[in-house]
């Protein structure tokens, strides 16, 4: 009996192969389009995700806006931030533009920074040549520094430049390594990126001493154990609350992965919104069909009471009916997932992203059209195989 339905199902579909077409053309467009959004959203949600993981998960950003009588953190305060249980280490945002010497040349507007060893434990790969700067360096406010290669270019042009000396106010630094280019794919490094000639980082404490700094009002803090950044972030606010004398607006403190996890809600939220609109495609194209068939009905109605007065049964009709929707609606499915990966394809190329296959939209853009044949097709189903033998061959 299937079998039977099926054949008849499809011949029927071959019968009328431009309105069969206009049926399945909203189905189609409808799964293209769930297809389309879940996969590039999801592409460009795994590249911010990624971008956003550069800056670090298990590290906290400290901004200390201080009080009328305390501008920043202090040397102490920092020490104390540092000894915080589950706190692996701690960096501080120092910079400014000044003029470096070397061997004559002077060199304007170099963006001087002071970080700690901290960073460039996490950062394993930021010195390409040379070493980073070590816990030692920190400790005794060593004056060494690392440059990156614009500034080496300048500077000494045909020499290692490691081992060498710069002037910075005044000031005697040696060259302990050279700074890897940054990548001119990530986005962080961009947003980052100025108009300076290059770049010479120092430990923050030779560059609190060198020019007289006595407070930081930015910081980042790591923790190496994720699972404790709660425990921590705790324990910083109750520190920083202290080191401001428990001033209301004195410091702000942002985890990372707060933010990511605010980054995921928000970029599910879009999806579901996206998606419910292209479904309003599959709606539109799951009436078409019942239209269709609700015609095609009409029009067989002979057709149906000949099989009736010939001893088919009622189930048998509302099989065929049923299984020519799910076919029409199946096969405008499998149609808008091939678009629809196409077109994914394209976005992700022209919008410069990775590609990711969604073995999840596939299968709920395949189960939509599905549904939409059970659905849609099972009123004219069931008009069908209702319909009186004797009435309906009255329109032979």
């Amino acid at each position: 009996m299937l079998r039977e339905s099926l054949r008849m199902s499809l011949s029927n579909i071959r019968g009328n192969k431009m309105r069969s077409f206009l049926t399945v053309l909203g189905i189609i467009i409808g799964v293209m389009a769930i297809i389309a959004l879940i996969t590039v959203m999801q592409s460009a949600t795994g590249e911010v995700t990624a971008q956003f993981e550069s800056l670090g998960t298990g590290k906290l950003s400290v901004q200390a806006m201080g009080t009328p009588l305390k501008s920043g953190l202090t040397e102490s305060d920092l020490d104390g931030i540092l000894a915080i249980d589950g706190v692996s280490g701690i960096s501080p945002t120092l910079s400014q533009e000044l003029s470096v010497v070397a061997g004559g040349e002077v060199l304007e507007d170099v963006l001087v920074e002071g970080y700690g060893y901290a960073w460039f434990r996490r950062e394993n790969d930021a010195v390409a040549r040379g070493r980073p700067l070590l816990p030692a360096d920190q400790e005794q406010r060593s004056r060494v520094c690392l440059i990156d290669s614009d500034l080496a270019a300048a500077l000494f042009s045909g020499t290692d430049p490691i081992g060498q000396t710069v002037l910075v106010q005044g000031t005697r630094f040696r060259i302990i390594g050279v700074l890897k280019d940054a990548d001119v794919s990530d986005v962080m490094s961009q947003m980052q990126a100025g108009d300076e000639n290059g770049k010479l980082i120092m430990p923050y404490t030779a560059y609190m001493r060198l020019f007289g700094v006595k407070g930081v009002t930015s910081l980042e803090v790591y923790v190496d154990d994720t699972s404790r950044t709660d425990e921590v972030t705790d324990s910083l606010e109750a520190a920083l609350e202290a080191a401001f004398n428990y001033r209301e607006d004195s410091h702000t403190v942002i985890n990372m992965e707060s933010l990511l996890d605010v980054m995921d809600t928000m970029m599910g939220l879009m999806t579901n919104l996206l998606v419910g609109i292209a479904s309003i495609a599959l709606l539109v194209g799951g009436i078409g069909i019942m239209n269709m068939m609700l015609v095609s009905v009409t029009e067989r109605t002979s057709e149906i009471g000949l099989r009736k007065a010939l001893g088919a049964r009622p189930r048998s009709i509302q099989i065929q009916f049923l299984m020519e929707s799910i076919i029409l609606s199946l096969l405008g499915g499998l149609i808008g997932v091939v678009l629809g990966l196409m077109v994914s394809m394209l976005l992700a190329g022209l919008m410069d992203i990775a590609f990711v296959l969604s073995p999840g939209a596939i299968a709920l853009g395949v189960g939509f059209s599905l549904a939409v044949g059970v659905v849609f097709g099972w009123a004219p189903a069931r008009k069908a195989s209702n319909l009186n033998p004797i009435d309906a061959l009255r329109s032979l």
